[in-house]
Formats: structure tokens, C-alpha cells, sequence
């Protein structure tokens, strides 16, 4: 089948491109690089002429709320019209397991994203996954210097390359028409595999642990009832990863 990815040149993106191509499917990458432009529409019906399933993995890196909710409500607005138009048969949107239960303004985005798809008329899946093996060195190479601050938080990460995956199967296996969660197989607190990241970069960097509010410490973003479970352990990531240094 034909398979559009928005935000397909990013982390996960990337990965949801080489399980699609993997299967024998065809690929549309959707990005500003490949002359598409998400918050215009530019060059957007042509792109998804023909396509049968959109995946969209597009992101913002931002933690305004202002910011966020003008993203992911533009794109989501412009990639429903434009599939709408094309005859696409299966939306599928990339979202965040806790993203209804704790306060951030990135959240309020992709809170706006899921009231969008779930209130077009392509029919739709929507995946919720918890945070990704790759997190703890992405918040480490943001806050430069000898000591990290790591906000409390207790998650149940994933291997980003196991929800790729998971969403090439959602596509190709059709519409649900309601919300779906996967997480890693073991709960872990984020300072901790931070910790671990840095030991595995030889760095003696100290990792300092702070509040982030009652939500996210208290488990605000593990999930809840029926969940798909990756089958890949941070251990193993870590080991099979060059860890980058940030």
C-alpha cells in the first residue's frame, strides 16, 4: 500500500520510513526538505495523491502551550482536509500515553491534534506511547554543563524503532476509530536512565533530580488498562546504541 509519513525525515519518522519501505510499501516522506510545508499546505495534495494511509509523526519542539496548540492544530487541520480530499482511508497520529492526565503546554498541542483527527471524517487511529529510550540523552544534551538537571518523572519508555514499527502494522491493519497505547516492558524513572546514559559515555557529569509536578512523579505517565508492550529493555538499547554525547 501506498503510506504518506508526515515529519518523516525526524527520530521517529525516519524509523516509521524504513519499517513501512521494510514491508514492501510505498513510501511518501511528507517534509519542508521534500517540498511540503504542513503549516501552509503547500505542496501537500500532491503528496498524498494516491496515498491510502497517512502517518503522521510530525513534531515541535517547544513547551509553550501557545506554540504547540498553533502546530499540532494547523498541521493536524491541513493533513485531515488534504486526506479528505485525496481519499485516504486510515489517518494514524502519533500521541502520548498520560497526554489527557498531566498539565504541559506541549501537551495542550497534542491534545489538540487528538480532538481534530477524532472529530474528522477520515477515519482514524490514534497510538499513545510512552516516552522513548532516546529521552533521558535528548533532555541531557539540552542542559549543557557538569551537572544535569533531570525533571522527576516515572515513565515505561519504549524503543522508538518498536513504535515505528507498531504503527506501520496500525496503518496497514486499518482504522479503529478510537485511541491505543504502547509502552516498554519495565517502569523506570528518568534520572536513573540518565544516570546510565552517561555512564555508558564515560562521562562523570552528576545528574540532578527536581520536581516536575505531582502528576508526572506520581505516574501521570504510565499507562493505564489494555496496553501493547515492547518487547526491547533500556539495558539492551543501550548496549546495541551509540549513546550520543550531548
Amino acid at each position: 500500500m501506498r503510506i504518506a509519513v508526515a515529519g518523516g525525515t525526524g527520530l521517529i519518522g525516519r524509523m516509521v520510513t524504513d519499517a513501512a519501505r521494510s514491508g514492501g510499501h510505498d513510501v511518501v516522506v511528507i517534509s519542508r526538505s521534500g517540498g511540503v510545508d504542513l503549516m501552509t499546505g503547500a505542496g501537500l495534495d500532491d503528496a498524498l495523491r494516491g496515498a491510502d494511509a497517512v502517518i503522521d509523526v510530525a513534531n515541535v519542539t517547544t513547551l509553550s502551550r501557545a506554540e504547540s496548540v498553533a502546530f499540532f492544530g494547523t498541521t493536524t487541520e491541513r493533513l485531515l482536509a488534504a486526506g479528505k480530499r485525496a481519499g485516504v482511508a486510515h489517518h494514524v497520529a502519533l500521541s502520548i500515553v498520560g497526554v489527557d492526565r498531566v498539565e504541559s503546554g506541549y501537551y495542550e498541542g497534542k491534545l489538540r491534534q487528538e480532538e481534530l483527527v477524532k472529530a474528522g471524517t477520515v477515519p482514524w487511529t490514534i497510538l499513545r506511547a510512552t516516552q522513548f529510550f532516546e529521552f533521558a540523552g535528548q533532555i541531557l544534551g539540552r542542559v549543557p554543563g557538569p551537572v544535569a538537571v533531570i525533571p522527576k518523572m516515572r515513565s515505561q519508555p519504549v524503543a522508538a524503532a518498536e513504535v515505528a514499527a507498531e504503527l506501520v502494522r496500525i496503518a496497514v491493519a486499518g482504522p479503529l476509530n478510537r485511541v491505543v497505547e504502547m509502552a516498554g516492558p519495565d517502569r523506570l524513572d528518568i534520572a536513573a536512565m540518565a544516570r546510565e546514559v552517561l555512564r555508558a559515555q564515560g562521562s562523570r557529569r552528576l545528574v540532578l533530580q527536581i520536581p516536575a509536578g505531582r502528576a508526572m512523579a506520581e505516574g501521570g505517565l504510565l499507562p493505564t488498562g489494555e496496553v501493547t508492550l515492547g518487547r526491547m529493555r533500556f539495558a539492551e538499547w543501550l548496549a546495541d546504541t551509540a549513546a550520543p554525547r550531548p
